[in-house]
């Protein structure tokens, strides 16, 4: 699922989470290697779908909150231009949608690339670059109105998704799992955090983790733990920031880490849910790394 509208959301100039970001996606994903691509533009999400997540106050609050002209900040890391809204809405209506296509079995599974991320937009607050929780409202969809039973999520972004836990903590029919770095912003995602349900599970990592200890954690711990839930969907939120070369945190994978983790979670997938997994991109703002990354991540669910 592509979002052009990702290409109006401006922020300040010098944020790491600027419109470059999306562009280099999208170079990155227009090789000859991925011309086989189906390639489908997100479409609007409704109000109605924001809801299965947020309060209504607070989808309120972010529409009533757009400028016109300049900038909006909704606190101090996360911005809104004239482009913004329309960008949230098909950041969302992308998630839904490649869950639609997913579970009608037009496509084995997808990848959503846009903008802004989700992952830190808890139930009534904006914060982390994150209007709107992505990856949440999709779980919600894909329970409420495709009734599965059990959706797991992994996110392996750098930072830890405050706002799915946030979102998903009293739901049990959701499993959400979470690698990321610690101490680190948004200062979340201790190990006993765990859930109304026991439905979440935090794997925190230290400074200088590098993609040996990675796949040390995956391999013994969190795949397994995915498998054990036996979901029907398997959704991910794709952050790239723990990426050796990125700016804003201090893990060490290389890119070849981010091809392994998503060939183990697609063989999960393949296990468990006859392979239906949706991406969504999160973090990354090193950019050449963000395009490598993302494109071993999309050649490993084609691959799948």
């Amino acid at each position: 699922m592509t979002n052009d509208a990702g290409l109006s959301h401006q922020m300040p100039p010098g944020h790491p989470e600027q419109i470059a970001r999306l562009d280099h996606v999208n170079r990155a994903l227009s090789a000859p290697e991925f011309d086989g691509l189906d390639r489908r533009p997100s479409p609007m999400a409704e109000e109605s779908d924001l809801l299965l997540a947020h309060p209504a106050s607070h989808v309120s609050a972010i529409r009533n909150a757009a400028p016109d002209t300049g900038f909006a900040a909704l606190d101090p890391d996360t911005s809104m231009s004239p482009g913004t809204w329309e960008a949230a809405l098909r950041g969302v209506g992308g998630c839904l949608a490649a869950v639609d296509a997913v579970l009608a079995g037009e496509a084995k599974n997808a990848f959503v690339a846009t903008r802004p991320p989700g992952h830190h937009a808890e139930k009534a607050r904006a914060m982390g670059f994150c209007l709107f929780g992505n990856v949440a409202i999709a779980a919600k969809h894909a329970l409420e109105r495709h009734g599965l039973s059990r959706v797991a999520i992994v996110d392996f972004d750098v930072h830890h998704g405050n706002g799915t836990q946030d979102l998903l903590w009293d739901e049990p029919r959701t499993l959400f799992i979470s690698s990321h770095q610690m101490p680190l912003y948004p200062g979340t995602g201790a190990a006993h955090e765990r859930g109304a349900h026991g439905n979440v599970i935090n794997a925190p990592l230290s400074p200088g983790t590098d993609g040996v200890t990675m796949r040390s954690v995956y391999g013994s711990r969190l795949l397994r733990r995915v498998e054990e839930f036996e979901p029907e969907l398997l959704l991910i939120s794709a952050g790239f920031d723990a990426h050796e070369d990125d700016p804003l945190a201090n893990l060490n994978w290389s890119t070849e880490d981010f091809a392994w983790l998503t060939r183990e979670l697609c063989k999960v997938a393949d296990a468990t849910c006859a392979g239906r997994v949706v991406s969504s991109l999160e973090g990354g703002y090193n950019l050449d790394a963000l395009a490598a990354s993302v494109a071993v991540h999309v050649a490993g669910l084609m691959e799948a």
